[in-house]
């Protein structure tokens, strides 16, 4: 008779590498990791089950592709925030007793947990909660999920006051398990997963400060207290996101704004900016090399309507999908119009006029469109983040077979454009198709693999970016990285078969039939505010002299080289170069600093001696030393330092 060992039912998994490892039916992870050594059992934390990251206690199942997730592993910031978020909810909880939690996500960086009480959140508190959250750390508390019954769940929750976490319960779809997580004699609702105990979250954590935010971020509910921390794999990697943190306030684009008078905001015209002249210079130079680079690439710009009537917003589907971000005015005769949010379905207008052949296409038609989207006042963020705002957009109407080509192309335009502004490291994402989207699931087919298909020849790595897709197609999302190591994300790049034909877009093709064309949506800055606050930000307000409002400042030692320094400057005006002058009864040193805090980066001082001899001590911004020169050798070096990269 066969032995219980060689009656016990086996499974297989398949490891990263195409290894095959055969374990007792109902192994966890924990015991893959065993199986694989001890070393790694040691070390593992999770595991990703056919790329679905688990906890480490969950049964392996058959034929499965397993991978062991460690500390080291990508995957383990998001795991160690999710935990961090739960011990900062229990260390509350005990704390505060009454106080009710909500909901607590990983987000970039860090981790937030939103709390319903009714007495604020003091510093003083914070100190005390992040004490707590040490001490269960030490207890280093199991994370144990389990699965309860939807209506014990809620009477659970409701029976000890917790009617948010009831709330959610109840919201849940029917088909959903509702798992319960717990940590010690504490738990949460909670999908997971989770790492093995709460030691592993480590000490290299802060809670940063509490912010108010509506219940499920709708302004009608109820305010509740938001908690964020940061957490980090070391110590090491904590002190270096902090001092991050610090240089970033160090730019923060609206101190910078001031300081060098660039733009203002008030409250009587939140979320529009008030562009001073310098600022305004600033935008201006920004837009005189975009629409060269455009045209250089083939593109036409137009300009479209700011007021438009709903009736075209509703057949692009804009209406029903965007309604509550437009904002609307009323005509005599009650017809609703509409700020346009986006340029698209004007565009369309354009490209409808007229009969067009497919020897017309690809047409690649641009515009500096000037939107307004209704944004909700607490994410307002200095120009970063508007209300009115000028996009750099454009949409190219092509044929199918065009696609792959115009892809590539437009990401040459794109890479070499952020090379001109100083930003050589891009990440490119591939968002795909939303739950809240129009079209047909075929029609949605065709554009994620021709979209897919295009970025592959542009022979660009890519990541997924599930779900997070346009509602009218897939798209490519470019995110530079700047000086201090942050993300943005910028230019993006979609493929829309949805939208030309919702508002009757068509060509006459070389069969002589009519045919709806592509619609390639495309931006390269993204909005003129936001890049402009991201330019400042990573230059520490130090922008290259192309881009300076005012590049050169002509200023005097002694009174008496006043009529010296007027010829200086008429002479920089008449090379082309940005100016001004100085004559100001002051001190050198008080002008000197008084134009570094201004971020000039060049100021050429005159006195005495560089009036008779024909020169300028020029003194760079950062520059110590100052080199004197001969007033036409000092031009003529500016005005090759101060070119634009495409030598308008």
């Amino acid at each position: 008779m066969p032995s219980n060992a060689e009656s016990e039912a086996m499974i297989e998994v398949i490891l990263p590498d195409g290894a095959k490892r055969q374990l007792v039916s109902g192994s966890t992870g924990t015991a893959l990791a065993t199986n694989i050594s001890k070393s790694l059992a040691k070390k593992a934390i999770a595991i990703k089950q056919n790329g679905k990251l688990v906890d480490l206690a969950l049964e392996l199942t058959d034929g499965a592709a397993v991978e062991i997730i460690t500390i080291d592993s990508p995957e383990a910031l998001e795991l160690l925030r999710h935990d961090c978020a739960h011990v900062l909810a229990e260390a509350v909880q005990e704390l505060f007793p009454g106080t009710q939690v909500t909901i607590g996500p990983a987000i970039e960086n860090g981790f937030y947990y939103d709390f319903a009480r009714e007495q604020p959140f003091t510093p003083y508190d914070l100190e005390i909660i992040q004490k707590r959250m040490k001490e269960i750390i030490d207890r280093n508390e199991a994370f144990i999920r389990e699965e309860w019954d939807r209506q014990e769940a809620i009477k659970f929750f409701e029976s000890k006051g917790e009617v948010y976490k009831a709330e959610l319960i109840q919201d849940l779809p029917e088909s959903e398990t509702i798992s319960i997580y717990r940590q010690g004699e504490w738990l949460d609702l909670c999908r997971g997963p989770h790492m093995p105990s709460t030691g592993w979250v480590g000490a290299a954590f802060k809670l940063m400060s509490v912010a108010g935010a509506y219940w499920r971020g709708d302004h009608r509910n109820a305010m509740l207290q938001r908690i964020y921390g940061t957490v980090w794999r070391s110590e090491k990697e904590l002190a270096a996101h902090l001092t991050m943190l610090e240089e970033a306030e160090k730019r923060d684009h609206r101190r910078l704004g001031r300081e060098m008078d660039l733009f203002h905001l008030q409250e009587e015209a939140a979320g529009s900016i008030f562009w001073h002249a310098k600022g305004w210079t600033l935008y201006r130079q920004i837009e005189a090399y975009m629409r060269h680079r455009l045209e250089g690439a083939g593109y036409f710009e137009v300009k479209t309507p700011q007021l438009v009537d709903r009736a075209l917003w509703e057949a692009s589907g804009h209406w029903d999908k965007f309604r509550e971000n437009m904002f609307t005015a009323e005509t005599e005769d009650e017809r609703i119009l509409a700020l346009k949010p986006m340029n698209c379905p004007c565009h369309v207008q354009i490209f409808r006029q007229g009969l067009k052949s497919y020897r017309e296409l690809p047409m690649r038609m641009a515009e500096f469109g000037s939107c307004h989207r209704n944004e909700p006042s607490g994410s307002l963020h200095g120009i970063m983040r508007v209300r009115a705002f000028t996009q750099d957009d454009a949409h190219i109407f092509a044929t199918e077979n065009q696609i792959t080509s115009e892809c590539k192309e437009f990401c040459d335009l794109l890479l070499s454009i952020y090379e001109d502004f100083g930003f050589t490291e891009v990440r490119v994402k591939f968002s795909d198709r939303p739950d809240v989207r129009a079209g047909e699931d075929s029609v949605w087919d065709k554009a994620e693999t021709a979209l897919m298909d295009a970025v592959n020849a542009s022979g660009l790595e890519f990541e997924l970016n599930p779900g997070e897709g346009a509602f009218y197609g897939p798209k490519l999302e470019f995110v530079l990285r700047d000086a201090i190591g942050r993300d943005w994300q910028c230019g993006t790049f979609q493929v829309d078969f949805v939208l030309p034909e919702r508002l009757g877009a068509t060509y006459v093709g070389e069969d002589s039939q009519r045919h709806t064309p592509v619609m390639l949506h495309r931006a390269i800055l993204g909005s003129f505010e936001r890049f402009i606050g991201i330019l400042i930000e990573n230059y520490a307000g130090r922008l290259p002299i192309w881009l300076a409002p005012v590049q050169v400042t002509v200023a005097t030692i002694v009174s008496d080289a006043d009529q010296y320094a007027r010829e200086v400057f008429n002479q920089l005006k008449a090379a082309g170069i940005r100016a001004e002058i100085d004559l100001r009864n002051e001190k050198i040193n008080y002008k000197v600093r008084e134009h570094s805090l201004a971020k000039t980066p060049i100021m050429l001082v005159v006195g005495r001696r560089e009036a008779i001899e024909g020169t300028v001590a020029v003194r760079k911004l950062g520059v110590k030393e100052q080199e004197t020169l001969a007033l036409s050798e000092a031009i003529s070096r500016l005005q090759i330092e101060a070119k634009m990269p495409i030598g308008l």
